[in-house]
């Protein structure tokens, strides 16, 4: 394997298996129930979101959404395989992981499988999951490689 790529590949397979491992055990910890509170701030619940962030586009078939999946995953595959640095080959591999859970929750359940409710008071965040995560770890974690590329060439004489 090429370059950095070896760090794509391995943070988007344990983002994979850690979100169908947590999906899988989600469902079974669920099963009779519909919330179970954990903490004053956190629940598990159990939902499946057939549309994409905080349920846009619900509406949409699950192909297309699968299409559009595969098609980001093969661009930052394309992506990853140029990268030189490995912070953002990690990245990019969270996010891929994150979008083929996502996207395996849609081929095999028509809706992605939801369970992580967090709130405060009455106030909750849309329930989400660990390919969730993955995905915002990945924006972060690109969006700080960014930051401190720019602050390192903003600095050079």
């Amino acid at each position: 394997m090429r370059g950095v790529l070896k760090y794509t590949s391995l943070a988007a397979a344990i983002a994979f298996g850690a979100d169908q491992l947590s999906k899988w055990w989600a469902i079974q910890v669920m099963e009779g129930h519909t919330e179970i509170s954990v903490t004053g701030f956190f629940n598990l619940v159990l939902g499946r979101n057939t549309g994409v962030s905080f349920g846009l586009f619900n509406e949409a078939p699950p192909w297309l959404l699968v299409g559009i999946t595969l098609a980001i995953v093969l661009m930052l595959l394309v992506w990853a395989s140029r990268e030189r640095q490995p912070i953002t080959a990690v990245a990019l591999g969270l996010i891929i992981g994150g979008a083929l859970g996502n996207m395996l929750d849609r081929l095999r359940h028509s809706g992605v499988t939801d369970f992580l409710d967090f709130h405060i008071g009455g106030i909750h965040w849309p329930a989400f999951n660990l390919a969730d995560t993955a995905i915002v770890l990945g924006v972060m974690l690109l969006l700080f490689d960014a930051f401190r590329r720019e602050m390192r060439f903003l600095t050079r004489p």
